[in-house]
């Protein structure tokens, strides 16, 4: 069955969230009186759950301790931190061009839908997607499994027409549990490494090249 439908990730795929998500987590910490050190490396908090990121870098079990600090990021994330972004190259004539072609465009991120919506809105990214889904605040959907799972119940997908795009490895596996491949940017903040393990179907190097590469798969897929 040929590809009609395409979800689509955000932080590390459409948009580099990297200096709002930083600030913010440096934020929360400072506030909770766990300052980070300058060096540390936070580039692997973008795309997973943020309060499991916060339980790691806080090195608590503790679930409250952990609300606590998602709840000081948001203070600063939900009024400067999601604005602190900036959308990769070619992906506006991108979405454009795949819209114009027929496909139907879904946002799935683990990123929290009333933040999510704010960023493609600002960026002027909203006209191109036929919806756009995320998590809850409340941590609902946050596992791209369970995301993907919702997504295709709510819009009555048929998983054999779509695919994923994403940077990280749970793109892959949060799509392949309901049986759809994954196309992999490996420009975000998935490790080469990473996606070597994950197996997505395929990897671009710009988000431009998604065009070609799902008009090659639909091309395998009518041939076999």
């Amino acid at each position: 069955m040929t590809i009609k439908n395409i979800l689509i990730d955000l932080d590390g795929t459409l948009t580099d969230p990297k200096a709002g998500i930083h600030r913010s987590i440096r934020y929360a910490l400072e506030k909770l009186g766990h300052p980070l050190a300058d060096e540390v490396d936070l580039d692997w908090t973008i795309g997973p759950p943020l309060k499991a990121s916060f339980a790691k870098l806080l090195n608590t079990q503790d679930d409250d301790f952990a609300e606590q600090a998602l709840l000081a990021y948001r203070e600063r994330f939900s009024v400067t931190g999601l604005f602190e972004n900036e959308v990769y190259a070619t992906v506006v004539e991108t979405l454009q061009q795949l819209q114009v072609q027929g496909y139907r465009l879904f946002l799935a991120t683990a990123k929290p839908t009333v933040y999510a919506k704010r960023i493609l809105a600002h960026f002027g990214l909203d006209q191109y997607f036929t919806e756009m889904y995320g998590s809850e605040l409340t941590g609902e959907r946050t596992n791209k499994i369970d995301l993907i799972a919702y997504i295709l119940e709510k819009e009555q997908l048929d998983a054999q027409q779509c695919i994923m795009v994403g940077d990280r490895q749970y793109d892959v596996i949060g799509a392949r549990a309901h049986g759809i491949e994954t196309i992999a940017v490996n420009y975000g903040y998935g490790t080469a490494e990473e996606l070597a393990q994950a197996q997505p179907i395929a990897q671009i190097s710009q988000f431009s090249q998604l065009i070609s590469k799902v008009d090659e798969l639909n091309v395998e897929r009518k041939v076999s």
